[in-house]
């Protein structure tokens, strides 16, 4: 069965905009693309007016339903698909797609899941933190010049997103795993692997990475990450049990008294 985008699912998310007039302008690239979600979160100076001067009255009833979040990973929270724009390339952004081929990969995810396009800052983009929130990445592909306002970049991939939805698929996407949910399972995975010693407490972080970028690849579905959460807790169960079991078979290698018998004995060696 063919299949369309589904404009219903998909939310802008500007991530601590600097100047309002871009909010604006991204609320009126929104509407001549179909677009009508947008959040913004922790901007720096919100000014009702200012942002009028470039949305103008006609994308007035995209900003009046702005949803504003103090922190990204609340806002992120309810999506199920991040898709994180950057200028910069290399270190932690290997895998990044143009927004035209990952406009068309988003055909198939909308229709049974919320997908969020992620923008960063005017001056800087998305952090390394940022973009771990997100399932891909795109960059707009520019000549010698690679900074993009941020109307426009938001103009440009909203353009990809309705033009790839005019364009018929047959592939199927099931509903994903939502953000949230994902988050609960990366902390679960991270302090299990930390205290089994098997990525470095100092940065855990860092070593997660390649982990993320695992199950990134791989699409988990909400019943998938409840596995894998459950597979953790049987891990945490089962260590715990066999500490207890050992206490209970050498119930003194535990107590102050035996701790001093050892010392002196090391000493007196």
């Amino acid at each position: 069965m063919s299949q369309r985008i589904n404009l219903a699912n998909i939310a802008i998310v500007l991530h601590q905009p600097h100047y309002p007039q871009n909010i604006g302008a991204a609320a009126r690239a929104m509407l001549n693309m179909g677009i009508n979600k947008l959040v913004v979160v922790d901007p720096q100076n919100y000014d009702l007016e200012k942002v009028l001067q470039l949305g103008t009255h006609v994308a007035m009833g995209i900003i009046e339903d702005i949803k504003f979040f103090s922190n990204l990973k609340e806002a992120l929270s309810p999506y199920s698909y991040v898709v994180g724009t950057t200028a910069r390339l290399g270190g932690q952004r290997q895998v990044v797609s143009s927004p035209a081929k990952q406009a068309k990969k988003l055909v198939a995810v909308s229709a049974d899941n919320r997908i969020a396009i992620l923008f960063g800052p005017e001056d800087k983009g998305l952090s390394n933190e940022d973009i771990r929130c997100c399932h891909a990445l795109v960059n707009i592909p520019t000549s010698d010049f690679s900074s993009i306002n941020l109307g426009q970049a938001v103009m440009i991939v909203c353009y990809e997103i309705f033009t790839a939805g005019r364009e018929a698929t047959e592939e199927f996407t099931p509903r994903l795993a939502s953000r949230h949910e994902l988050d609960g399972m990366y902390d679960q995975v991270k302090d299990i692997l930390v205290r089994i010693s098997y990525i470095n407490p100092e940065n855990p972080d860092y070593w997660m990475n390649s982990l993320r970028h695992f199950f990134t690849r791989m699409r988990l579905r909400a019943k998938e990450v409840s596995i894998i959460r459950g597979i953790c807790r049987q891990i945490n169960w089962y260590s715990k049990k066999c500490y207890q079991d050992g206490l209970q078979m050498n119930p003194d290698s535990s107590s102050p008294k035996n701790e001093e018998h050892k010392n002196k004995t090391l000493i007196n060696k």
